[in-house]
């Protein structure tokens, strides 16, 4: 095959050893091949990125799974061309895997320019991506630790869920402190209340009669105190969020007037903005998303590239001429719970575009290829609004394509009907 790299080198990247693999020009003709291999440790991989650069290699790719790439990024991406590649694209032949063979063979796919490179964003955006993942862990972590409460709660028979809408609220932390205090008296627990919540109190002391024991007070003080650590971390992580963003955007503005080159990504709270001009999408969900995959939309050639990278579109499976399933691939997970939260406070907002897209799709479909749609129109939204920086102006109402839907959904209505054996005659609605 034609030789693409002239200096290729590829990476087997493991926890405790890197296998190395670099094919270079030889001194009478032909290519030589060099294989070695390194630790993981700071001094190992300083010592392969200088045997990298002895060997004049200009563009590096590497293999590996879970996060074993990232301390060898770092270290590579800026003095060499680096390619992250997965591993389910490049296996190599059945019955001959070794690390050196794989090293090998991934350094004879990068010469001939077979490899595929995965989005990896500038390293600004993968520090805040570390951010809001971690963030949405511990959310995730705190809605758990909830439901353990009302799990414990059940078992003791007080039904103080089915009087408060958050038990976790100021009048519910008060009656479950004095419950782990040792107050037992439903009346007594109940004068606790606060707000609109007194307008309850007789059904507060018929909910809050139980068999609350010493064990229930163990367990749900350990819950109360875990979530009230969960709450300051999530704040913590707020507030590196936001200062984050601040420095980041001050840095990018500060380089654009300076005139000098600070990457393609724009500033960071004028990204957030743009996606919060989205109908439904909030704060929190905002940032979540730009950490995913960065402002920068110039890395994806048209936004049909951006939607399926994120694997928000319809799969392409074809053999013998034959259209074999259209379902879409798995994608990044995160990007894809994001997304989820955007759609879901989307389709929330009656009378918006995205809503109303949503139960045009689920009236012939279901809820979950009407949210997949919605996330696909959130997409293609973003990837514009980011490339021009302009917020988000909903579609301008089109009568013509409203009568267009009404008639379809006419056609598709009537056919359902004449299908179970029915014969319809229409009748125009009377005018007003």
């Amino acid at each position: 095959m034609d030789q693409i790299v002239e200096r290729p080198g590829a990476l087997d990247v493991h926890k405790a050893s890197v296998t190395a693999c670099v094919r270079v020009p030889g001194h009478e003709g032909g290519r030589v091949q060099e294989v070695r291999e390194f630790k993981t440790t700071v001094r190992g991989l300083l010592g392969l990125r200088d045997w990298l650069a002895g060997h004049g290699v200009t563009t590096v790719a590497m293999e590996a799974t879970g996060v074993y790439w990232k301390p060898l990024f770092a270290i590579l991406e800026d003095d060499f061309e680096l390619l992250l590649c997965n591993a389910a694209h490049v296996k190599n032949v059945p019955g001959r895997k070794t690390d050196v063979s794989d090293s090998q063979w991934l350094c004879k796919l990068l010469e001939c320019g077979l490899l595929k490179a995965s989005f990896v964003p500038p390293k600004t955006v993968r520090e805040l991506r570390e951010l809001t993942r971690r963030r949405k862990t511990l959310v995730r972590d705190r809605q758990r630790e909830a439901g353990r409460l009302h799990k414990t709660l059940e078992d003791t028979g007080i039904k103080l869920d089915c009087v408060a809408t958050d038990i976790l609220g100021v009048s519910g932390r008060a009656m479950l402190k004095a419950l782990i205090d040792g107050t037992r008296d439903p009346a007594v627990l109940a004068e606790l209340a606060r707000g609109r919540l007194r307008a309850k109190l007789p059904d507060l002391r018929e909910a809050l009669e139980g068999r609350f024991t010493i064990q229930h007070a163990l367990l749900v003080g350990g819950i109360l105190r875990h979530i009230d650590f969960l709450d300051a971390e999530i704040d913590a992580l707020g507030t590196a969020i936001e200062a984050h963003i601040d420095a980041q955007s001050k840095q990018a503005r500060e380089a654009k007037q300076a005139g000098e080159d600070a990457g393609a990504e724009n500033p960071f709270d004028s990204a957030v903005q743009i996606a919060c001009s989205l109908d439904g999408i909030q704060q929190r969900t905002a940032e979540n998303l730009i950490g995913e995959f960065g402002t920068d939309m110039s890395r994806f050639a048209t936004d049909k590239h951006f939607v399926s990278w994120a694997a928000q579109c319809p799969g392409n499976h074809e053999s013998a001429g034959k259209r074999r399933s259209g379902r879409s691939r798995k994608g990044p997970e995160h990007l894809n719970r994001a997304l989820n939260d955007a759609a879901m406070g989307a389709i929330r907002v009656k009378d918006g575009h995205f809503a109303r897209k949503y139960r045009r799709v689920k009236a012939r479909s279901c809820h979950g290829v009407a949210l997949g749609a919605v996330k696909h129109s959130i997409l293609i939204a973003l990837y514009h609004m980011l490339k021009t920086g302009e917020l988000y102006k909903p579609p301008t109402p089109n009568p013509d394509a409203e009568r267009r839907a009404r008639e379809r959904a006419t056609k598709r209505l009537l056919a359902q009907l004449e299908g179970l054996g029915h014969t319809v005659t229409l009748q125009g609605a009377a005018a007003a």
